[in-house]
């Protein structure tokens, strides 16, 4: 009885355990089919007859124009067909069948994947595999941004002009090349892909290993003519064909690197001689002086060069300049480096042996060089040369010491009258130093006024009165004292400070005459430098306008040396100044290399006879006829003749005799200061 009731129970039992077992099942479907439609892919199962079972969402919204032929037991392959007629397949068109086909054998032999575009454009990766049960399930996944990323790196690969090589990382070897690589390196395809990328480099190759996005620097390739390349190559990883890949654009930098070689080289090399230039000599003496090696430095300055280019043009004297150029690089004892600085400037750097002797053996050597003739259109010409040298001691580290001291030995090559060397020697460097201070001071002389103007008389030999006063510039230094003008007048003169001391002077002078008597004229000395000036002419017109002088009461001297320079522009001025009623006196009249020809060229109102005649005319008889002739060829051609330096009584004698009308010096008076000079021309004659 037990066991049928409970028999009873159990068949009672069975009905809602198998009805909770089917809603079970019901819903473990239903969350399996939820959990496939919220999947971006399309999943689509076929039955092992090929046909549907189940399709997601993006199943059937990938190929919406079928969709909705889409039904459970639907064959798979009618559907297909449909979706031909309706063109769903771009490729297909024209060759439906054998499309058709190719795909069912896809379907039947599933296992590998396959791309497939649809009529809206879009590219579909397929992947279909078979279940235990012969069922099919297959993937669709939407790679058309991943095409589209392909055609766009098939686009900037294959038409870029950059030479572009794909290569696998593993072993090296070209899996694709563009067609500016073919053209650029001369190979076919075939030659290329396939084939290991170190056999293009010529030496270091860079590793493919390296970062994922890189300038690699350069490489030297190959062409298949045979001629090598230099490169700048850059690299950047990628996948293609599904393997570990490296993208290589080679950029030919050959035609650059040659032209910053040519650059570099014209930075470094003088464009006339091809001789190393000043950038270079400097690199050189840097690197000699700190490396402490012992060296020597010659410099260089050609004598007379300006010459050349003024007689026979500036293309004659680039000819002289090269042929000098290789008489130097080809001649010097090695080991040395010729430099050509500029215009007719050179320089050697010798490392050889660094003696005193040797030294002086190669300086002879350069000017022997230099004075050999050079032939210009097939005539010799003569030019020599100036050598300063400046041996580096071993403890010197400064290039800039090193050239100052060259500098320095050359400068006294020079002042020793040119076709001349000369080895620095400290004391060079202290008189240089001197000079230097000197010029420094007499500048702020000129700016502080410590300059003087004082007077010496010009007196009348047949009154006794003076005729006129002479100007004379003197210096009165807070620490040097009084400077002799014969050390101050030289430096002034070369460093062209002249011109603000004669422009002092005239006004000075101007300045003070205008109050001496009407009768009373003053002489100012005129250099060549401030004739030379455009303005001179105003510039005197000026000074004596201020001053209330009148013209006739100013003289101008002038040297000997000027007019042997003089241009028609200085006779012309010197014409106005005279016309103005400007007095012009020739000084130191008979030195030099006076001639009569001045006399009829220059509007000269006065001679002043040299003092040298002056003083040797008691003890010699032709000083004392050259006076007379002087006196008689001012006479004759209407001037005043001044005798010079009179400083004895048998000087002015002799002077007397001879019917000189004027004369001047330490006789008659010592140049005085101006308020000395208002009381001399106050004082009654004797």
């Amino acid at each position: 009885m037990e066991t049928k009731a409970l028999t009873l129970a159990a068949e009672q039992l069975q009905a809602p355990i198998e009805q909770l077992q089917r809603h079970w099942a019901e819903q473990k479907d239903h969350l399996l089919c939820a959990a496939l439609d919220v999947l971006p892919e399309g999943i689509v199962l076929l039955d092992s007859e090929g046909r549907y079972v189940h399709w997601n969402k993006s199943y059937a919204q990938i190929y919406k124009a079928t969709a909705d032929l889409f039904a459970v037991g639907a064959r798979f392959a009618d559907t297909l067909r449909v979706g031909l007629e309706r063109g769903d397949y771009p490729e297909a068109i024209g060759r439906e069948d054998a499309w058709f086909e190719e795909r069912m054998r896809r379907l039947n032999g599933p296992g590998t994947r396959h791309e497939q575009q649809l009529a809206d454009g879009r590219w579909i990766l397929i992947d279909e595999r078979r279940l235990e049960d012969n069922s099919l399930i297959g993937l669709r996944i939407d790679i058309t941004e991943l095409k589209q990323r392909q055609d766009s790196f098939r686009l900037l690969f294959e038409g870029n002009p950059v030479p572009m090589f794909v290569i696998e990382v593993e072993n090296a070897r070209i899996l694709a090349v563009n067609d500016a690589a073919l053209e650029h390196y001369g190979y076919t395809r075939e030659a290329l892909v396939g084939r290991n990328k170190h056999e293009l480099v010529c030496g270091n190759a860079f590793n493919l290993h390296d970062s994922e996005l890189t300038s690699k620097g350069a490489e030297r390739h190959l062409r298949a003519d045979g001629s090598v390349i230099d490169v700048a190559v850059f690299a950047r990883r990628l996948t293609y064909a599904e393997r570990p890949s490296m993208l290589v654009a080679a950029i030919d930098v050959t035609e650059r690197n040659r032209s910053e070689a040519r650059i570099a080289h014209m930075a470094r090399h003088d464009a006339l001689t091809g001789l190393s230039n000043r950038t270079m000599m400097r690199e050189t003496l840097d690197e000699l002086c700190a490396s402490g090696k012992p060296f020597s430095v010659f410099l260089i300055d050609l004598d007379h060069f300006k010459t050349i280019n003024d007689t026979l043009g500036h293309s004659a004297g680039d000819e002289l300049l090269k042929q000098i150029s290789q008489r130097l690089l080809m001649g010097f004892p090695a080991p040395s480096n010729v430099v050509r600085l500029g215009g007719d400037e050179f320089a050697i750097i010798y490392c050889g042996d660094q003696s005193a002797a040797s030294l002086r053996e190669a300086a002879s050597w350069i000017l022997d060089a230099a004075a050999m003739p050079v032939m210009l259109s097939d005539c010799p010409v003569h030019i020599g040369a100036s050598v300063g040298i400046c041996a580096a001691a071993r403890d010197t580290k400064d290039t800039e010491t090193v050239l100052r001291r060259a500098d320095i030995a050359l400068y006294q090559a020079k002042a020793a009258g040119r076709n001349a060397f000369r080895l620095f020697d400290p004391a060079m460097d202290a008189a240089l130093q001197a000079k230097l201070k000197f010029e420094s001071d007499l500048r702020e002389a000129i700016v502080t006024r410590q300059l003087e103007v004082h007077y010496q008389p010009i007196m009348g030999l047949d009154t006794g009165a003076p005729k006129s006063m002479e100007a004379l510039v003197r210096w009165r230094h807070p620490e040097r004292g009084v400077v002799n003008p014969s050390d101050f007048i030289p430096v002034a003169e070369a460093t062209g400070m002249i011109r603000d001391i004669g422009l002092f002077v005239l006004k000075t002078a101007c300045m003070e005459a205008a109050s001496w008597p009407k009768s009373v004229a003053v002489a100012v000395n005129v250099s060549p430098a401030q004739l030379r000036d455009v303005g001179f002419y105003e510039t005197v017109m000026d000074a004596i306008s201020a001053a209330g002088l009148e013209p006739s009461r100013l003289e101008l001297e002038i040297t000997e040396s000027l007019l042997m320079e003089a241009t028609e522009s200085t006779l012309a001025c010197l014409t106005r100044l005279r016309d103005a009623g400007i007095g012009v006196s020739m000084d130191d009249f008979g030195t030099g290399y006076s001639s009569l020809s001045y006399l009829r060229k220059f509007p000269f109102t006065k001679i002043k006879i040299d003092k040298s005649f002056v003083l040797d005319m008691e003890h010699n008889a032709d000083a004392r006829a050259i006076v007379r002739a002087i006196v008689g060829l001012g006479r004759s051609l209407g001037m005043d003749v001044v005798a010079e330096g009179v400083e004895r009584a048998s000087d002015l004698s002799l002077l007397q005799d001879e019917g000189c009308p004027a004369a001047q010096g330490f006789l008659f008076s010592t140049p005085m200061s101006s308020t000395q000079t208002r009381d001399f021309l106050c004082m009654p004659l004797a």
